[in-house]
């Protein structure tokens, strides 16, 4: 893992997103790393930048994350 800030973590997770899920865990760890070293608890992601921005998407996502112990919410 590398020493990411939360907002370069949430940028890598847009990326993993957008090309079709690929590595979303490993960001998901960084993202959880970053948070850590932060004090954060929880992440925020802007819903126009997601693959589905609809609720249903919305919380899908926020139900994935909370299976790997990250709070989201969505601006």
């Amino acid at each position: 893992m590398s020493d990411m800030t939360v907002s370069q973590a949430i940028e890598a997770i847009y990326a993993s997103i957008k090309n079709d899920n690929d590595e979303l865990d490993a960001r998901i760890a960084d993202l959880k790393a970053a948070m850590a070293r932060e004090g954060a608890s929880e992440a925020t992601f802007e819903t126009g930048k997601l693959a589905q921005p609809n609720r249903q998407g919305r919380k899908l996502m926020q139900a994935y994350f909370k299976k790997k112990g990250i709070a989201i919410g969505f601006a």
